[in-house]
């Protein structure tokens, strides 16, 4: 499945600029409903030393923002003449509400996968593969959740994912491919397919204990599809897969009214490498 990286990767950087394109891709209907230019090692800045091992052993906890978050999005309350014309024109209906929700939680998750802390967090070069690879990871923790919701939630994860096939299309073609846009979208949707099979597969209750973290090499840190952990990246690769395993025992605990509303924020890593410095 990851070695599709090489056919996939090689064509598009021919259309695109030097830099790394950014990327993101989601989730399959059959199983639920240019990133700017990576600098050199040279031109970053030299940081303390840091520890991986330290971080996400903190208890999960719910994600949903408290009622005076001013990072809260809230459904807008029209009144009179307004909201009745609304009203006709179904803007408050169930589909109505559900994609507009499905918005807020996509924003949510570019939010957390576009910038710069999940990179230096884990240690990953911001390219193209780590922000694809990071963002179907964050969709695999929206997409598991919703499940839960039942039918409610596939209906919703559909929504999402048509959101999110939007927003790719959009950034492929900015990178330069158009004529081939199709088959690339669907090469990178193959490998979506695997990458959320073998999330779902690794976290399962008779797993093995390694099982879970070998995926997050794969499909995350390795570059040619390798099962061989690289020493040196061992414990970024293991604080990444802490980190997944507490947000989805996080979203598990964050109400639906907060999933469905998009009134969550995954945890600030922002926080996480203040901590691991200190």
């Amino acid at each position: 499945m990851l070695r599709r990286w090489s056919k996939v990767l090689s064509p598009i950087s021919k259309f695109g600029s030097q830099s790394h394109l950014n990327f993101v891709k989601n989730v399959t209907r059959q199983s639920y409903a240019g990133v700017a230019p990576a600098p050199t090692i040279e031109d970053k800045p030299q940081s303390p030393a840091v520890n991986p091992h330290k971080m996400f052993w903190s208890k999960p906890c719910s994600l949903a923002l408290p009622p005076d978050s001013t990072l809260r999005v809230e459904e807008p309350n029209y009144q009179g003449i307004k909201r009745f014309m609304l009203k006709l024109m179904l803007f408050y209906s169930k589909q109505s509400r559900s994609i507009r929700g499905a918005n807020v939680v996509y924003h949510r998750i570019i939010s957390q996968v576009d910038k710069p802390p999940i990179y230096e967090a884990f240690n990953l070069e911001k390219t193209f593969k780590t922000t694809f690879s990071l963002l179907v990871l964050h969709m695999w923790l929206c997409l598991r959740r919703l499940k839960q919701e039942g039918n409610e939630g596939v209906e919703f994860g559909q929504y999402l994912y048509e959101i999110y096939n939007h927003d790719v299309e959009l950034r492929v073609s900015k990178a330069g491919v158009n004529l081939l846009l199709t088959k690339w979208m669907k090469e990178l949707e193959k490998i979506f397919y695997g990458n959320i099979v073998a999330y779902d597969t690794a976290i399962l209750p008779e797993a093995k204990p390694g099982d879970f973290s070998k995926v997050i090499w794969r499909n995350i840190f390795s570059e040619d599809g390798s099962s061989t952990e690289d020493d040196a990246a061992s414990q970024s690769v293991q604080a990444l897969a802490r980190y997944a395993r507490r947000e989805e025992s996080c979203m598990t605990l964050t109400d639906k009214e907060a999933l469905f509303s998009g009134n969550f924020m995954f945890t600030s890593l922002k926080h996480e490498n203040g901590r691991r410095k200190g």
